[in-house]
């Protein structure tokens, strides 16, 4: 695997809850679908389920699951329960995640960029870091890589809204859209880490944890 598991440190930190339905998602959004092709296998997840699916059956299925995830919030009754049933027996979201990495490709990917949204999440609800990203903006009104995403308002949304971009395009299949976004708003967030550290001692590890995260999103190859 390139680059080794995903950090620890920043998988430990996101929430329990880390698949929800985000605040920001438009009615449009909402209205998606998977493709119709899109699907978990009912065997391959019962196999797993009672643990008896070979690595190649669980590599069928990390991929499965990585590409239905971004509609976890529009997915029929059937694939719920199915997507429960995977997650239940690993443990929990943070488990999947952890699950999801050790698939080389696109399941490590979507498990890396999911521990990065929700890192955002938890950063957008706190006021020293949005005061440190609306001081950046004030000399840089729109950071490499993010114009395009960014409104010119910056608020408690700003992050929580990057993350349900990140999450869009990987439902549409632009992997590598998703990616750079996560590995721009990363930087973003690593280059703002000193001053919010001023403002609030209790996130002093963000720029720490931004690069694990830089370094995780980089060694991932799709």
């Amino acid at each position: 695997m390139l680059g080794g598991p995903v950090h620890e440190k920043p998988l430990s930190k996101i929430v329990d809850e880390l698949l929800r339905l985000r605040r920001h998602a438009s009615r449009s959004s909402q209205d998606r679908s998977a493709p119709s092709h899109f699907g978990l296998d009912p065997a391959l997840v019962g196999n797993f389920a009672a643990g008896t699916l070979d690595p190649q059956g669980e590599a069928a299925l990390a991929d499965q699951v990585a590409r239905l995830l971004p509609f976890h919030w529009v997915l029929s009754n059937t694939l719920t329960e199915a997507m429960t049933q995977v997650t239940d027996h690993l443990g929990g979201q943070r488990e999947l995640m952890a699950w999801l990495d050790r698939h080389v490709g696109l399941p490590q990917l979507v498990a890396r960029l999911y521990v990065v949204m929700g890192l955002l999440d938890q950063y957008s609800e706190n006021s020293a870091v949005v005061t440190a990203l609306r001081e950046s903006r004030e000399r840089t009104p729109y950071p490499p890589g993010l114009k395009g995403y960014l409104v010119p308002e910056t608020d408690d949304e700003t992050l929580g809204g990057i993350a349900f971009k990140i999450e869009e395009l990987l439902g549409d299949g632009r992997t590598e859209e998703a990616a750079a976004l996560g590995l721009a708003t990363v930087d973003w967030l690593r280059h703002v880490a000193p001053r919010a550290g001023e403002l609030d001692p209790k996130i002093g590890d963000m720029g720490e944890l931004m690069d694990h995260m830089h370094r995780d999103i980089q060694a991932t190859a799709v």
